[in-house]
């Protein structure tokens, strides 16, 4: 989880004395704080700042993670909404769903909702919301929620966290990130988050995307909601312009010209029952571990035996080890080229480390490979090469056979038969692996 506090949010704000909105609206004087941001007064370089961080995290991750983004209104959720466009300009640029407003007034919104829940479809990425999506849709594929909305219910906080608790290994999705901007993510600290498992709405085939009491929730404030504009500006008694109502029917200014900054930053991690992780990532590591191993012989030969390796990455990943921070907390240079068992071995039991580089390169220099074909030496050192830059996972694929280089050296059938067919391309594999992992 990444928490980020920004300074208005934090010290409040004050309009100067007789100071005007963009729509020529004058302030009324008091402080305002976070309660009020996007429902009574709109900072609009906030807005602008929000939507900057989130596309900082993407663009350091993946820029096409799934992503919800929540906030407080139907008005928010545009402006969010245009904010995001603004920052991911070329992906827009390639496919206008890139980012889209799914709420309850927008029915070109709500038609991209079977889209963007459903795993294999690629569009649209980055979803801003306020009710709409706050329960009942079953975003398997959702990797990063961004909370900047006021919660102070309990029921909504878990509604809302379970839009990113689905697992979806065929899509090697395992964990998720909340971006928390409002601080929202207290809740976690009170004793009525007791991590229930959410409520999560499975629709059979021919039944509407979302439980019916889900459009009647928001319907009810956001569907029956004119935008009105700043030429529709009731005006006092006096001839003043009065500030535009937003969907509760409260005044709002819009102020555009007023700096906003982030004055912290900080990462913190949750384990599988939703609770903050106080210790190192290191120390949760190692006691994680020592559940599960007895030793690190138990370790080794459970990592032996596993027909897929990438099988026990993943089932530590579910139970809460966090491999990419644990790497980069390791070693911020080379932390990310460490395999996976590297990093459970120098954690748990103190053993030095190898890059998947350094491991691939001890087994060319064994030169085992001699016993096979020059042909299925060929796909073998291929397989290294792909395992030092991606790791285990690739090369226990069979489709990998399909891709570059493989497809240069021959047909995925022509590479099996140069192994004496699929168990004994398979077996080689294997061995490999076994090669990989020597002492």
């Amino acid at each position: 989880m990444v928490r980020i506090d920004l300074d208005k949010d934090l010290t409040g704000w004050r309009p100067d004395k007789g100071m005007f909105d963009k729509h020529g609206n004058e302030i009324e004087d008091r402080i305002y704080n976070q309660r009020d941001f996007d429902r009574t007064l709109v900072l609009e370089q906030r807005t602008q700042l929000v939507a900057r961080k989130i596309t900082e995290y993407l663009k350091s991750s993946n820029r096409f993670d799934k992503t919800i983004v929540f906030c407080d209104n139907i008005d928010h959720a545009e402006r969010m909404r245009q904010a995001m466009v603004n920052e991911n300009g070329d992906l827009v640029g390639q496919n206008h769903r890139y980012v889209v407003r799914i709420t309850g007034d927008n029915e070109e919104g709500k038609m991209e909702l079977d889209n963007f829940i459903f795993p294999e479809s690629k569009y649209p990425v980055i979803a801003t919301t306020s009710k709409l999506m706050t329960t009942g849709v079953d975003a398997q594929t959702c990797k990063l929620i961004v909370l900047d909305q006021r919660i102070q219910s309990m029921t909504e906080f878990k509604q809302i966290i379970g839009r990113g608790t689905r697992i979806n290994e065929d899509f090697d999705k395992y964990w998720f990130t909340i971006i928390d901007f409002k601080k929202a993510t207290e809740l976690f600290a009170d004793p009525a988050f007791d991590g229930d498992p959410v409520q999560i709405y499975e629709p059979d085939p021919g039944d509407p995307p979302l439980p019916p009491e889900e459009v009647d929730g928001e319907g009810s404030a956001d569907e029956d909601f004119t935008y009105p504009t700043a030429g529709d500006n009731p005006t006092s008694p006096s001839g003043i312009a009065e500030p535009l109502l937003g969907e509760e029917g409260v005044r709002r200014y819009i102020v555009a010209n007023v700096e906003v900054k982030v004055v912290a930053e900080r990462v913190q991690y949750f384990d599988t029952n939703g609770k903050l992780i106080t210790e190192s990532l290191k120390d949760y590591t190692r006691n994680t571990l020592a559940k599960e191993f007895a030793s690190l012989d138990d370790f080794l030969r459970h990592w032996s035996k596993a027909e897929k390796k990438q099988a026990i990455i993943d089932e530590l990943a579910n139970q809460g080890v966090f491999f990419e921070a644990l790497a980069e907390e390791v070693d911020k240079q080379s932390g990310k080229d460490f395999d996976p068992f590297d990093l459970l071995c120098h954690v748990a039991w103190d053993q030095p480390p190898l890059t998947r580089k350094e491991r691939a390169e001890q087994v060319k220099k064994r030169h085992y490979f001699g016993k096979y074909s020059e042909e299925a030496q060929k796909v073998l050192e291929a397989l290294l090469d792909k395992y030092a830059d991606e790791g285990v996972a690739a090369i226990e694929e069979t489709q990998i056979l399909a891709i570059s280089p493989f497809n240069r050296l021959g047909t995925p059938i022509e590479l099996v038969r140069a192994f004496g067919g699929k168990n004994q391309y398979q077996q080689a594999v294997s061995e490999l692996e076994q090669e990989l992992y020597r002492a």
